[in-house]
């Protein structure tokens, strides 16, 4: 089998399954679910829009059959003889659904929807009719309702677009202004008396329509405020008829939970036996109500939740007829408001907090004789003084041609401007080991000239020394340290003794 067999093999099954009317998910109800308050069919099934091509209808009465039906005509008379009563908070007793005038609002409610449908279809006749003349007006206004006024207004002359005040008060200047300059170009050709008048026609039955379907949801709302006046504050008055009507009544609708009141009146599009799929998934009527597409779009779902949440509880204070002055629903929608509100408000400003105070109190310094050696060993030397004092009124040269700007100060400096000289602090003073100034004493004496081995220096060098009256002269560097240990073994030695001692009155 082909892929077109099997393309057309899925289309006939799609059509069966249409023609039964049922869809995937639906076999599977229960008889009792109507009882228990669910809702059944609470999904309408609403097949893929196909465009149909109207061009070819004689008239508009010929495809547009609602206007002229008994089931209207009855409807809206019924509505005017409800219109002139005035009804009072007391006539409300018992079930709300035994009420008559509660069936007229249910139907009147469910006529609203034939009607937006009939207006789709009067737009699409009045649109084919008239690309004939201006098919480039479609696109300039998209609105279904404007395009037919507009329609109504030019007719075949064009140049009604400037100046007229008619048309200011359909579209915006900035409209007329497209149109008036496309109408000036447009390829279209002049339409007949017939195909004119026809046009009148069907234009007229949309606007009468409109008009009808404006007059019902006035209707519904007034009586909805002595229906359901707290469920009518939350959502308002005509999506509180239209969820009471698919969920069969306002007793049913008190038994039903939140988490299905949300799914009253979703969407379902079923494309061709490919696949079926909700145009916006897990949304209803209440998704759609003023209160919650005010939000932005990333917070509807969750708005929709809480608005459903709210309903219920509305709806059950409704069903015993108490707070007939709406109390109720006002506390709830002001509730809903504020966490709209909440939810809404910007992120708080992050502020740079201090750090806080140490817990560690203060450590205890140590006194005495240790302590205030090492401060004087840690403390600044004479030569770190020197390095940081400058003098005034000069410019001072780098010590380093790496670091710019670091100078030794008067450190080495003879013409330093004082008098007395600076008094050296024997505490700070760099010192030096017993043996250390012992190597440098043996290092700076010299006997006869300097050499190689008394400087340590390497091997290379020469032991000649030269020496102001004989010239050239070697030195025996051992002899000078021979007679120093002499000295030191004749009067340091643990063995010596005293060699002579003056007695008091020798020399007299």
């Amino acid at each position: 089998m082909s892929l077109a067999d099997e393309l057309l093999a899925d289309l006939e099954e799609a059509g069966d399954e249409g023609e039964d009317g049922l869809y995937p998910g639906e076999e599977g109800e229960s008889d009792g679910e109507a009882g228990e308050g669910q809702v059944e069919g609470g999904l309408e099934d609403i097949p893929e829009e196909m465009e149909v091509d109207y061009s070819g209808a004689e008239s508009v009465s010929s495809i547009a059959k609602l206007r002229n039906s008994k089931q209207f005509s009855e409807i809206m008379d019924k509505i005017a003889i409800y219109v002139e009563k005035q009804r009072k908070n007391s006539e409300v007793s018992g079930p709300v659904e035994a009420d008559p005038e509660y069936k007229l609002i249910v139907a009147a409610n469910n006529l609203t929807v034939e009607i937006e449908n009939e207006l789709n279809i009067i737009h699409k006749f009045v649109r084919d009719k008239y690309s004939k003349r201006f098919p480039e007006l479609e696109s300039l206004v998209p609105n279904s309702l404007d395009y037919v006024r507009t329609v109504k207004e030019l007719g075949n002359n064009l140049d009604k677009c400037k100046n007229n005040e008619n048309l200011q008060q359909i579209l915006t200047n900035a409209t007329i202004m497209v149109v008036s300059v496309t109408a000036s170009t447009t390829q279209g050709t002049m339409l007949g008396e017939d195909e004119l008048k026809r046009l009148e026609e069907a234009c007229d039955m949309a606007l009468e329509l409109n008009q009808s379907k404006h007059r019902i949801y006035e209707y519904v709302e007034s009586r909805m405020s002595f229906i359901a006046p707290n469920l009518s504050v939350i959502v308002g008055a005509s999506t509180a008829a239209k969820i009471m009507g698919i969920a069969g009544g306002l007793t049913n609708l008190s038994k039903m939970p939140a988490c299905n009141l949300m799914l009253l009146g979703t969407q379902k599009r079923t494309l061709s036996g490919f696949s079926s799929t909700a145009v916006l998934p897990h949304t209803g009527y209440i998704y759609h109500c003023d209160v919650v597409q005010t939000l932005p779009p990333d917070l509807r779902r969750k708005a929709a939740r809480l608005v459903s949440a709210k309903c219920t509880l509305a709806s059950r204070v409704d069903s015993f007829h108490e707070s007939a002055d709406g109390k109720v629903g006002y506390d709830l929608k002001e509730e809903i408001e504020k966490k709209f509100d909440k939810w809404q408000e910007p992120p708080p400003v992050k502020t740079v907090k201090p750090l806080p105070a140490p817990l560690d109190g203060q450590r205890k310094k140590r006194g005495g004789r240790r302590y205030r050696k090492m401060k004087e060993r840690l403390g600044l030397t004479e030569i770190r003084k020197h390095a940081n004092r400058m003098t005034f009124a000069e410019i001072e040269d780098d010590a380093y041609q790496e670091d710019l700007g670091f100078s030794l100060g008067q450190l080495g400096k003879s013409g330093s401007g004082r008098v007395r000289q600076a008094q050296v602090n024997e505490a700070t003073k760099a010192r030096i080991s017993k043996s250390l100034q012992r190597k440098l004493q043996k290092q700076n004496m010299t006997y006869g000239g300097r050499s190689s081995v008394r400087d340590n220096s390497s091997g290379t060098s020469s032991s000649v020394a030269f020496t102001p009256l004989q010239g050239l002269e070697i030195v025996n560097p051992h002899a000078a340290e021979k007679k120093v240990a002499e000295a030191n073994q004749k009067y340091f030695s643990n063995m010596a003794e005293f060699l002579k001692v003056k007695k008091e009155g020798e020399g007299k």
